[in-house]
């Protein structure tokens, strides 16, 4: 195992812990609607948005119980997205994670309302966070609602793009909402927490902005260059929805020239900030990498 596996995996659990106390069981009602809720929130994925607040928060030198609701949060705001996504309304996949999508598992209004309140209980886990002053809660708060609502123009704007040609500016602007919003608010949050100062918070911004990217590309590419039992989820159907990606627009071989040079230059933006950048460089080559 590498040092960049051992840190997601120390992540997954610790976040996993967080989030076992902060979502309900289905001891409490309605049983139904928080079986739903766990079922795709304990799914597995890699815990990457609050791997992100951790390896920025850490490497700022917070303390991890700092972080940790921000990470969990971020994760709840993240699955909340999946779950609406994934439904017969907007994707209608039946596959996430390797198993049933929630709506599949359960059905369509529990879906959504497993979502609805995923997307509560993230903020409720900031605003009963004791271990941060009331400020810095009301920062994480900002930087999550808008980033959440970005996402959602986002999504809307995907499914506007549907079957059509379009600019690469607009493709940019989909993803820079849909995905990359999220991954720099978490990002952010990490840094906001540790109390960087602003040209730090500016670097990582910035950093963060091109991972974003980085991330939708190569998601983009693994949707036309792997199988659903890698990926989990079902693959081509980007392509069968006639989606805006890059692939589409630019081809396999461009994106993936594409995907580098978006590295390169998340890469860059940390050479500006003094602190230890190894596992932030790390989780860029990963992004890059992925195979799934």
């Amino acid at each position: 195992m590498s040092d960049l596996e051992k840190f997601f995996s120390d992540c997954t659990q610790i976040v996993d812990a967080r989030l076992d106390k902060l979502v309900p069981t289905n001891e409490t009602a309605p049983a139904r609607l928080y079986d739903a809720v766990r079922w795709s929130v304990f799914a597995g994925g890699k815990r990457f948005r609050p791997a992100l607040v951790l390896a920025v928060g850490t490497a700022f030198g917070c303390q991890e119980e700092k972080l940790l609701n921000a990470a969990a949060a971020v994760e709840m705001i993240h699955t909340y997205s999946l779950i609406h996504d994934d439904l017969p309304a907007m994707d209608d996949d039946d596959l996430r994670r390797g198993r049933a999508t929630c709506h599949v598992k359960f059905d369509e209004a529990t879906a959504i309302l497993a979502g609805d309140i995923l997307h509560t209980l993230a903020f409720q886990a900031i605003v009963n966070d004791k271990n941060l002053p009331a400020e810095t809660r009301v920062k994480l708060i900002s930087e999550l609602a808008n980033a959440a609502a970005r996402m959602v123009d986002g999504q809307q704007l995907d499914l506007d793009g549907e079957g059509k040609k379009i600019a690469l500016e607009d493709l940019e602007k989909i993803h820079r909402n849909k995905t990359g919003a999220m991954i720099s608010a978490s990002a952010r949050s990490g840094a906001i927490i540790a109390e960087a100062s602003g040209a730090e918070l500016k670097a990582v911004t910035s950093y963060a902005s091109k991972l974003g990217l980085l991330f939708q590309i190569t998601d983009d590419l693994l949707d036309v260059t792997q199988t659903t039992e890698i990926l989990g989820k079902t693959a081509g159907k980007d392509k069968r929805a006639e989606k805006a990606t890059y692939p589409a627009l630019y081809g396999i071989e461009e994106t993936r020239k594409l995907a580098e040079k978006v590295h390169a230059e998340a890469i860059n933006e940390l050479k500006t900030i003094e602190i230890p950048t190894v596992v932030l460089c790390e989780i860029a080559d990963f992004i890059l990498e992925r195979k799934s």
